[in-house]
């Protein structure tokens, strides 16, 4: 008789065994003092420095008011899928704002950015039956499972590599549809992409772009439109897939494009088409968080503020970190146990919450902190996190003295 038991225990030992065993650490964070949180039986007060809430926006005056005005006027549910009653004008108000902050035709709201690119990618496995993907070796585990899921084929091109992607494009049929797959900034090492170099092989090899903005959108470009906004090629990106929540605060993902690609994802999506939509609380909060940031750059001026300072007192204190042009901060260890530990001295010694990132998440080897300042971090917690690390790492012997990781 097989034991079902057994083979869980043995799958969590060899996870234990290989020091990536995740013990996730609770936290109830404090809405009046963002970006403090309360931690432990005693409930004390630690400093955060690893959430995605880029702009602190989950708790803003404006977000929080739109919540609250929703959930008085329809309740905490959606009541049901979009096709079956939870298609609420909330909801689609948002779409038109998203597309809007895109200068795209039409947007899809879809529960999460996970759900955005798993669904989106399949959809379009099925729109164009023969489609062939061209994937970023670091794309997001939501992009590699679209795309294996479509069960079309693929070429996974070198991380960053336009020379491979161009290779690869000029091995296949040119009569074949064709679809370019990257993030605009890679979550783990904060690179950003070439993406004017991407979009000229697109055009160049008749392909489709597919750029996924999430760690980019409300913090970079006119209004907050992400990155290749910014870099003046928006345009020749042919879907641009987001989150609500992370610059924005609060859930969700989408796409946008032209009229016609969105409306033949809606009708095919099975992530879409069979999963209940985002209640009118988090549509309005996310259109409420969109329109501030739309205009205002005070959030983002004072995030690229805080982020410079964070690499300038890193620098100056030795501490070795990835560089980049981003506002992540990544500190490579290496050794996932070591890593860990790290992280739990942080919390019980100095009261600094910085969650350790093992494989799975990041190659073996390359284990890390990920620091992602905000607005709200101030130039004592900056020095108290600095300070920190620095104790740290001599206790861990780990070097101090600045090297070249870019």
């Amino acid at each position: 008789m097989y034991n079902y038991q057994d083979a869980f225990r043995a799958h969590i030992n060899n996870i234990k065994e290989e020091g990536r065993y995740r013990n996730f650490i609770g936290l109830q964070r404090d809405s009046k003092e963002f970006p403090k949180a309360f931690w432990g039986s005693d409930r004390k007060h630690v400093t955060m420095w690893c959430i995605n809430d880029y702009l602190g926006m989950s708790q803003h005056p404006v977000v929080l008011a739109a919540a609250h005005k929703a959930l008085d006027e329809n309740g905490v549910g959606s009541g049901g899928t979009r096709n079956i009653g939870g298609n609420n004008y909330m909801i689609e108000e948002l779409e038109r704002e998203i597309a809007d902050l895109h200068h795209k035709e039409s947007a899809l709201v879809f529960t999460s950015g996970y759900v955005s690119n798993d669904a989106s990618l399949m959809a379009l496995k099925r729109v164009m039956p023969d489609v062939i993907f061209f994937s970023d070796e670091m794309n997001h585990a939501s992009m590699v499972a679209g795309i294996r899921n479509s069960k079309a084929e693929k070429y996974i091109y070198d991380h960053l590599d336009i020379v491979h992607l161009e290779e690869l494009l000029k091995s296949v049929d040119p009569k074949r549809p064709k679809v370019i797959v990257f993030e605009s900034a890679y979550s783990m090492d904060g690179k950003i992409s070439p993406i004017n170099e991407i979009c000229a092989l697109a055009k160049k090899y008749n392909a489709m772009t597919y750029i996924d903005e999430v760690h980019s959108v409300g913090l970079y470009g006119d209004g907050g439109a992400g990155i290749a906004n910014m870099l003046g090629c928006e345009s020749g990106i042919d879907i641009i897939q987001g989150t609500l929540a992370k610059a924005y605060g609060v859930i969700g993902g989408y796409i946008a494009g032209n009229g016609e690609l969105i409306d033949a994802i809606r009708l095919t999506a099975s992530g879409f088409i069979f999963t209940t939509s985002l209640p009118p609380v988090i549509t309005a909060a996310a259109r409420a968080s969109i329109v501030h940031l739309k205009n205002s750059d005070k959030e983002r001026i004072k995030h690229q503020e805080v982020v410079s300072k964070v690499k300038r007192s890193f620098t100056q204190a030795g501490i070795n970190f990835y560089h980049n042009d981003s506002h992540i901060v990544p500190i490579i260890i290496g050794d996932p146990e070591k890593t860990r530990k790290i992280s739990q001295l942080l919390i019980d010694e100095h009261s600094i919450f910085v969650q350790h990132i093992n494989f799975p998440t990041v190659p073996r080897g390359t284990e890390r902190l990920r620091i992602t300042p905000t607005p709200a971090h101030t130039d004592k917690m900056i020095k108290e996190l600095t300070e920190a690390l620095v104790a740290i790492f001599t206790k861990f012997e780990i070097k101090l003295g600045m090297e070249d990781f870019a």
